[in-house]
């Protein structure tokens, strides 16, 4: 059975997280954002939203272990400044309910949304550059970096959060996902 970890960052929708990822067939552990990766034993991580600011330390020691992870809000926030990204206050502030463009169709974790798709998504704070080797695979309106991604090292992250009722096909992003775990 596949394994993921998900790497709590003290956000409120840590547990729906892990509950989408359990709906779906695979065993899901939320792990404290302090444990070591090799205590891990995953075949894939996700990177929880939280409160915080974005902090390279705290997701990037989780973006070398071999093995796809996703980072979710602050989660992708993480991933980017620990790669040399840049991460700024948003335009638009709180959590709201945005339209969101699919900018690459083939992109192998929000490629399938594709054209546009409704998401629930927080634009407090936002990747303003993403690092080298990484696309911007998704835009909105309020944000230019909606989703990011490195195929070639399977990292992938979406500022919006999937594990909420109100994402549209939040379901198919962790399918998507999942398929590059197994």
């Amino acid at each position: 059975m596949t394994r993921i970890a998900v790497v709590d960052n003290d956000g409120q929708f840590t547990h729906l997280e892990q509950r989408a990822l359990r709906d779906l067939g695979v065993d899901a552990e939320i792990v404290p954002n302090t444990t070591p990766p090799e205590e891990l034993g995953a075949d894939g991580v996700v990177l929880s939203g939280g409160p915080h600011s974005a902090d390279p330390e705290r997701g990037g020691r989780y973006l070398d272990m071999g093995v796809p992870v996703l980072g979710i809000c602050l989660g992708m926030q993480d991933m980017a400044v620990a790669l040399g990204g840049e991460v700024g206050s948003g335009d638009y502030g709180g959590y709201a309910d945005v339209t969101v463009t699919i900018d690459d169709p083939d992109d192998p974790v929000v490629g399938s949304l594709a054209p546009e798709t409704r998401v629930w998504a927080s634009h407090a704070d936002e990747v303003k550059v993403v690092p080298d080797g990484f696309t911007v695979t998704a835009h909105s309106d309020v944000c230019a970096v909606e989703a990011m991604g490195d195929a070639d090292r399977e990292l992938y992250g979406v500022q919006w959060h999937p594990e909420v009722a109100h994402t549209e096909q939040g379901e198919v992003v962790f399918e998507n996902f999942l398929a590059r775990c197994r």
